[in-house]
């Protein structure tokens, strides 16, 4: 028991000593390094590195194993396929380190300016969509839009086909052309771009909702449910442009106000939670600033 007790005291005094010597620098180092993994773990879990990662662990077990029982020659064959391990995965994930370059050069290059900013493509993507979102209503042709936001859709997108282009009007209502085969399903919109399309969709399961609304309504009131995604919906009977967010849907929109109500929730929201988080930041960092504001507003009300 004191042997555990003592255990415990030395692991204690040493992570009091290394945070009591923390300096600057080292936060920084480890908020990049956690940034780093995060962006791993969210590449893995999007693209298919995740099946090669299990893989990969496989073939390491493997090797463990075969260094531990001593069998030359599996640990000779492993160990010349780890050494061309480099080579291989740069071949296998060229798309996945082609579209990651590419978002590298898509960073700031002066003040204020930018080569294609997220907020941008997102504007793009919408009045792309909204364009095509009023022709086909003209022409009654179904349609069904996912715009992703912080939920990661991997799961939905699985069950389509993977598109990763530029949205434009045209694109948009040729996939959702009726002999197109890809129309009858849902298009996933990822950062700006049309990234997946003939996706599945899950029902909602409330029972209480209008006998008019048919499965495309569903489907996107189940996929509200189920994450923070804004989908825009084309009744194929009536024509009538509908949006749903947050498990509700309002309809009869035009593709002006279709577009106003998108872009509400698409980026001015966002913008509004950046700020608010910031704010709510600031305060705990320096306290006395939310003093200050309640001061100045005590003293406001007194003089009213």
């Amino acid at each position: 028991m004191d042997a555990v007790i003592n255990f415990i005291v030395t692991v204690w005094n040493q992570i009091i000593y290394a945070v009591s010597n923390i300096r600057v620098f080292d936060v920084i180092d480890i908020i990049i390094i956690a940034y780093l993994i995060y962006k791993a773990i969210e590449f893995l879990r999007e693209t298919r590195a995740g099946q090669l990662a299990k893989g990969i662990i496989v073939l390491v077990a493997v090797y463990l194993i075969a260094k531990l029982f001593d069998l030359a020659v599996l640990r000779w064959v492993l160990a010349f396929v780890f050494n061309s391990a480099i080579i291989a995965l740069a071949v296998i994930f060229q798309p996945e380190l082609r579209r990651m370059l590419e978002r590298i050069g898509q960073i700031k290059v002066g003040p204020g300016q930018a080569l294609d900013s997220e907020e941008e493509r997102t504007k793009s993507a919408i009045d792309s969509i909204c364009k095509a979102a009023g022709n086909m209503k003209e022409n009654k042709v179904g349609a069904l839009i996912v715009f992703e936001r912080k939920t990661q859709l991997g799961d939905i997108i699985n069950t389509g086909t993977i598109i990763d282009a530029k949205p434009s009007a045209s694109m948009v209502c040729n996939v959702f052309y009726p002999k197109s085969p890809l129309h009858d399903g849902a298009v996933v919109v990822r950062d700006g771009r049309i990234y997946a399309a003939g996706c599945i969709l899950p029902l909602t399961q409330n029972n209480h909702l209008s006998s008019s609304l048919g499965t495309r309504h569903r489907a996107a009131i189940g996929m509200t449910e189920n994450s923070d995604a804004v989908v825009l919906v084309v009744s194929e009977e009536t024509g009538s442009i509908s949006i749903a967010y947050n498990g509700k849907i309002t309809r009869d929109y035009t593709a002006a106000t279709a577009y106003a109500e998108l872009q509400k929730k698409l980026i001015e929201s966002d913008e509004i939670e950046k700020e608010t988080r910031f704010l709510s930041v600031v305060k705990r960092v320096f306290p006395w600033i939310s003093k200050q504001n309640n001061k100045a507003r005590d003293g406001e009300n007194d003089e009213t």
